[in-house]
């Protein structure tokens, strides 16, 4: 009884043990089940689509995330369509398209596809796909030149306002100093009498003299004052250069003088009549003597008379005088022009001064003298920024100018077969350089993390391995504004000057991100102490966007 007992219990035991196997293949078979693949085509030209099918059984409750982004390199993802939803009881099915396509011929593989479903991660088998180059008979397919190039409309600016600005306020300003240095202007009466020549002056002085009002007012002290001074200006101008500033004696002794010495014929009755005025009107000025008002019209005459015998005994000027006279007058007109031009320079300066203060109180002194010295920093931060993405899977970045792609053939930031693809703008030695370096890992198991700290310490050994020294190391968490996180490794160094054994002080900023088998890496260097330089940098990083890795 009790063989028959045991003998029961074990066969009870082995029962359970086949069906708990039985359940859990079942419950393999079905988790296996539920993430399904398969492409329309397994052969295609090249640039022809090939529509790629995931296909999900779960339950309404899970949720369930596909792929997304350039996941399915090496092929490229066109398009990724909507969500097809199906429900099935308490179930749903989930079919979701992308549209891919290669644009090199080849035969590649479609890697396998991670899908999560609640908790649990599922992968897709990986596809083979053949991409076929396209014959082209030239028999019947003729051949064409090349398209011109489009040209493409760029974007409106304000730089015909801006110059139609500044052409209106040198215009403004060149008016006001033409007409206030240059323009020749309308002469005043005492500039046209100037202007006379000393006879004339002379007679003018006369005529006026008969038109003024002295003798009805019996001013006689300022007629013969004017009357006296008549006739002197002319002497002083034409016989003797102190008539003016001379006695009576004096004026008539020197007269006689010249007389005697044969430098001026003048008779005796004209220096008598000279003398015989000029002691009246020494008479009326300081004696207060008050002539008759005929005699002073007599005496108005006799000095009218008088000048034209001094114009008559005069001697013609020589050559020598001509000459001396026209270079008395160009150099006169030599130094009007030179005064002018001083003053058309001190006013430009002038108003440049006060712009520059101007602007250095509203913008600060260095920036301005910055931008009038054309700072090169300066002119890329106000410069055209390039907002465009690079590599595959793409980054998108905000750069001051187009990075270039350039060949790599290798580089020292991760072990194992790689293909890199790099975007580059300036150097490493440069004043500010930006690169971007894509590097797909061809060996790399999914399943295994790449370590961003490795990959930032290899990158320190590559910048050591261009010169750069004293390289202070610090890191940080990176997150771009789209939530994508990576790994920023930043600090100082001392850069080298190309064909020199000086350094200089500068910063570095290296981002490194990853996705599957790919690291992206982002490099910048700069001078310290250059605060635009900075503001590039930060405007740099601020605009890092990259899709971040499916969790």
């Amino acid at each position: 009884m009790s063989y028959e007992l045991k003998n029961t219990i074990l066969k009870r035991k082995q029962l359970r043990r086949v069906v708990c196997t039985l359940c859990c293949f079942l419950f393999s078979v079905v988790s296996f089940s539920q993430v399904k693949s398969s492409i329309d085509t397994t052969n295609i030209k090249i640039g022809e689509q090939i529509t790629y099918k995931i296909e999900v059984d779960s339950d309404s409750t899970n949720l369930v995330v596909f792929p997304e982004g350039q996941t399915f390199m090496p092929l490229e993802v066109i398009d990724s369509y909507d969500i097809d939803t199906t429900k099935l009881d308490a179930k749903i099915n989930l079919i979701k398209k992308y549209g891919l396509t290669q644009f090199d011929s080849g035969a590649y593989t479609i890697p396998r596809q991670k899908i999560v479903i609640g908790d649990k991660t599922f992968f897709t088998d990986s596809l083979r796909v053949t991409v076929n180059n396209i014959i082209v008979d030239t028999t019947k397919q003729g051949l064409y030149g090349i398209k011109p190039i489009i040209q493409v409309e760029k974007g409106k600016s304000n730089w015909f306002r801006n110059l139609l600005i500044v052409l209106i306020a040198i215009g403004i300003i060149a008016f006001l100093i033409y007409w206030f240095v240059w323009r020749k202007k309308p002469l005043t009466e005492e500039e046209k009498i100037a202007l006379l020549p000393p006879y004339d002056r002379a007679k003018l002085a006369l005529k006026q003299l008969d038109e003024s009002n002295y003798l009805e007012q019996d001013e006689f002290k300022a007629y013969y004052s004017e009357l006296t001074l008549a006739i002197r200006k002319y002497l002083d101008e034409k016989v003797y250069d102190h008539a003016l500033e001379s006695t009576t004696d004096e004026l008539i002794s020197r007269l006689k003088l010249l007389k005697d010495g044969n430098q001026i014929d003048l008779s005796q009755e004209t220096i008598k009549n000279l003398e015989s005025i000029f002691k009246r009107a020494d008479l009326v000025k300081f004696a207060k003597s008050v002539p008759d008002k005929e005699l002073a019209k007599l005496d108005r005459n006799t000095i009218d008379v008088e000048i034209d015998h001094v114009k008559e005994v005069l001697p013609e000027p020589s050559e020598e005088e001509k000459l001396l006279n026209q270079q008395y007058k160009e150099a006169q007109e030599r130094k009007r022009k030179r005064r002018k031009m001083v003053i058309t320079i001190l006013i430009i300066i002038g108003l440049l001064a006060a712009t520059f203060v101007g602007f250095g109180i509203k913008y600060g002194f260095k920036y301005v003298t910055d931008k009038l010295l054309s700072n090169d920093s300066l002119e890329l931060l106000e410069g055209e920024w390039v907002n465009s993405a690079y590599g595959v899977p793409p980054i998108t970045i905000s750069t001051p100018q187009v990075l270039k792609r350039i060949e790599v053939d290798s580089l020292n930031i991760v072990a194992g077969p790689v293909n890199f693809t790099e975007f580059k703008y300036g150097d490493v030695l440069d004043d500010l350089s930006i690169s971007l370096t894509t590097a797909i890992i061809k060996d790399h198991k999914a399943d295994e993390p790449i370590d961003l700290a490795q990959v930032s310490e290899k990158a320190i050994e590559e910048l050591e391995k261009s010169g750069i020294e004293n390289i202070f190391v610090k890191t940080d968490k990176f997150v771009t504004p789209n939530s994508a996180e990576g790994l920023k490794t930043f600090g100082s160094a001392s850069f080298p000057y190309p064909n020199s054994d000086k350094f200089v002080d500068g910063e570095y900023v290296l981002l490194h991100f990853t996705a599957e088998n790919i690291i992206q890496q982002i490099a910048i260097t700069y001078h310290s102490g250059d605060e635009y330089a900075e503001e590039i940098v930060a405007r740099i990083l601020n605009s890092v966007e990259l899709k971040p890795a499916a969790e």
